[in-house]
């Protein structure tokens, strides 16, 4: 299990020297999530070489029993042969083989077990691994969020903060609209001026056409005045 133990320390570590370089919280997340799929991938090696352990004790095992049953046989055949000296010989070896099989076996189901702690640990890991990586996924999304706040914040305090930038922009509003107040005034003056010279032209025409009435009047009353002449 110490592969286990030395994974956890690496990621505290790995842990700590992040939250002391927060200042790249996605760059440094995503090397940590490296560092442990690594590492993982080095506990699964070394869990795979226990199942071969656990693999190589149960092959052991069946062979000291399968040498068993076979010295077994043999004393079987000894005593069919009327042979009992030899039947006690292989029965000798078969106890050899019994007690053989016999510690092949306990350290077999210790290998076995061990082999399914490590197997459960690895599991647990690899859960903790993804979930860290969803969590890593979650983390860089508020981490380029409060980075963008940020920037905002700073360029509306640096914007409010420039006294210069406001006063001219209303400067400018003003200076617009003393523009629009002067094209305005001209027009109506324009406009003024039209209207003068149009009541002008017409008052000179009604002054005319009244000059020629009169003149033509007095030269009426001057022809009656005038003495007929006779025919």
């Amino acid at each position: 299990m110490g592969i286990f133990s030395r994974l956890r320390t690496l990621v505290a570590s790995n842990v700590n020297d992040v939250i002391s370089k927060a200042e790249k919280p996605e760059k440094m997340l995503n090397q940590l999530i490296i560092e442990m799929n690594e590492q993982l991938i080095e506990s699964k090696k070394a869990v795979a070489m226990a199942i071969a352990d656990e693999k190589k004790l149960e092959r052991e095992m069946q062979s000291q029993e399968a040498q068993a049953g076979e010295w077994e046989r043999k004393a079987m055949l000894a005593v069919q042969a009327g042979k009992d000296d030899l039947a006690k010989e292989a029965l000798l070896r078969k106890q050899e083989y019994d007690n053989a099989f016999g510690e092949y076996k306990k350290q077999w189901e210790a290998q076995k077990k061990s082999v399914g702690q490590l197997k459960e640990a690895l599991r647990e890991l690899q859960n903790k691994i993804e979930e860290a990586q969803r969590k890593k996924n979650l983390l860089v999304a508020r981490a380029k969020r409060a980075e963008a706040q940020q920037k905002i914040q700073s360029t509306i305090s640096s914007v409010s903060g420039n006294r210069t930038a406001f006063d001219a922009f209303d400067r400018m509003a003003q200076k617009v609209d003393q523009m629009e107040a002067e094209a305005d005034a001209a027009k109506e003056l324009e406009d003024f001026s039209s209207n003068s010279d149009l009541e002008k032209r017409f008052a000179e025409l009604e002054k005319s056409d009244s000059s020629a009435d009169m003149l033509l009047l007095d030269l009426k009353e001057k022809m009656k005045a005038l003495p007929e002449k006779s025919g």
